[in-house]
């Protein structure tokens, strides 16, 4: 009887997956789902063509170079520029009205704000 359960421990043991091949294309799930289609939805607050305007002050993030526009009781957007010239006329401190848009899954190293991509920049 020992021997019997010594036997069934074994096969077991061979059923845990050690050893197990390696599964092949045949085993894996159907590439038939549907693809899915990116959102041409705008981000919330949207203008025409799908730009948004925000209006806040001008505040420096804990990472350098990183600029963050505050609103009052918005909560703050990471300003992110494509040109130099928009950043300079952005300067810690000021009031300015941005229109770009927001993109909320967009890695940064600022880590602070929701990033916001900036396409002008004006006195508020």
């Amino acid at each position: 009887m020992l021997l019997l359960a010594l036997t069934g421990c074994a096969n077991n043991a061979s059923d845990s997956g050690a050893g197990a091949p390696a599964p092949t294309a045949s085993d894996l799930p159907s590439a038939s789902a549907p693809a899915l289609e990116p959102s041409t939805e705008p981000s919330g607050g949207p203008t025409a063509g799908g730009a948004e305007t925000i209006t806040g002050t001008v505040t420096a993030g804990v990472e350098p170079n990183c600029l963050l526009l505050v609103q009052d009781a918005k909560g703050s957007h990471l300003l992110v520029f494509d040109d130099p010239a928009l950043k300079a006329s952005a300067p810690v401190g000021a009031r300015v009205t941005v229109t770009g848009r927001s993109e909320p899954g967009m890695m940064s190293t600022c880590q602070q704000g929701t990033p916001f991509i900036v396409t002008s920049v004006k006195a508020a």
